[in-house]
């Protein structure tokens, strides 16, 4: 292929579920809000060819629209009314994220696609349309190229540009388009300067 496709996703949360592996009473499911999607030229100079920004709307286990944490709304920015007006089912995203792929192979910084593709589709009772052999981690990519694994594991997505210092147009943290943006910005880079010869 002659593309990648970076990607990341948003997926709900509430106030430190993390730390509790959303296992609290009152933790939703980890399922994705936001899918934020970059398609990046892989011959001639390694351009940003295409974006997509999808926002999801998030179903809990009866099919029942989840209600959206002041605390994700903080993180994240995506607000109730985002979702209400402009978020799509799981379906419709997943299609419409594979048609913008071509084919490509799907590039995250760690494995967005298990909340993606298993715990989201698992919740929403839909098949999987993408095979698990079409995402891949850029974390390999990076410590390929040199980053020291004690960065790699400190340094999250939206932080990747910045740990690079690389110019680039203003970026929102956990906003799923920023962060792969972030992501592609870095790979684009080492792409340019022979750091990395390709992408597997």
């Amino acid at each position: 292929m002659d593309t990648a496709i970076i990607f990341d996703c948003e997926y709900l949360v509430t106030e430190n579920a993390q730390q509790r592996y959303w296992c609290g009473p009152f933790d939703p499911d980890p399922v994705i809000a936001q899918i934020g999607a970059v398609k990046l030229g892989l011959t001639g100079g390694f351009q940003i060819l295409a974006t997509k920004r999808i926002f999801v709307r998030p179903v809990d286990r009866h099919g029942d629209d989840y209600a959206i944490d002041p605390f994700f709304t903080q993180l994240t920015g995506i607000t109730e009314d985002t979702i209400k007006t402009t978020g799509v089912p799981l379906a419709q995203a997943l299609n419409d994220l594979n048609k913008f792929s071509n084919g490509a192979q799907f590039w995250s910084w760690g494995k967005d696609e298990l909340n993606m593709m298993a715990i989201s589709c698992y919740v929403a009772n839909i098949t999987p349309i993408i095979a698990a052999n079409r995402f891949d981690n850029a974390c390999k990519l990076l410590l390929s190229a040199g980053m020291p694994y004690d960065d790699i594991k400190k340094t999250s997505s939206n932080r990747l540009a910045a740990y690079f210092k690389l110019k680039h147009p203003p970026l929102k943290g956990h906003d799923a388009l920023d962060d792969a943006l972030s992501i592609t910005y870095v790979l684009q880079h080492l792409l340019k300067n022979g750091k990395l010869a390709s992408l597997p």
